[in-house]
């Protein structure tokens, strides 16, 4: 398994990044935002996301979105194809997307937001903390990109405030150390805000 970051050499995958995102969602049940083969193939352009290949066949991704003039970046789109799930794949490619982040911005807050406890976890051992949506960017173009989540009505009723989508933030000014996760706190997180936010959608 090779992790590398992406280039204008790997154009020919956008379209299989984008269908396995979309499936994933479908599988999950869960928001996520939709991506189009040439918004993915700017992040290649741009060198803004890593990918894993097994020899030519495509196992993972992750990109990178810049926000607030570079003072906050997100690591979005984390994916890894159902043949190599549940081998610790996106654990590593969340890593090389992290440290690409701070290689290539080294002053911004890298944050994310998601439904996903798996994810949850890796943030948290990477030096993530979970914070409000006030905490994070308020260039409206990221939340735009919210629009195609099945849960966005849930977004616009709380005048952004809240979500299902947790959110985490590392600062590179607090230097923080990787830590154990307590899973079930993020899965009682997750638990309440469903409770909250879909009933009320009923």
């Amino acid at each position: 398994m090779n992790i590398v970051v992406a280039t204008t050499s790997h154009f020919k995958y956008a379209q299989i990044i984008c269908d396995t995102i979309a499936d994933s969602a479908k599988v999950r049940g869960t928001g996520i935002a939709k991506r189009t083969p040439e918004y993915i193939r700017k992040k290649l352009e741009n060198g803004n996301a890593v990918i894993a290949l097994d020899g030519d066949t495509f196992s993972g991704f992750c990109y990178i979105e810049v926000w607030g003039h570079e003072k906050y970046v997100a690591n979005s789109g984390l994916i890894v194809h159902p043949d190599y799930r549940s081998q610790g794949l996106a654990k590593k490619i969340k890593a090389s997307i992290f440290k690409l982040s701070q290689e290539k911005f080294p002053e911004a807050k890298i944050f994310g937001i998601t439904t996903g406890l798996p994810v949850m976890k890796i943030n948290y051992e990477l030096g993530y903390k979970p914070v409000t949506f006030s905490e994070l960017t308020d260039d409206p173009e990221f939340w735009k990109g919210c629009q195609t989540c099945k849960n966005f009505d849930v977004l616009t009723r709380t005048d952004q405030k809240m979500c299902l989508c947790t959110g985490m933030l590392f600062d590179p000014a607090t230097k923080s150390k990787k830590k154990t996760v307590n899973g079930k706190a993020f899965k009682r997180l997750k638990s309440i805000k469903e409770s909250l936010f879909l009933k009320k959608r009923k």
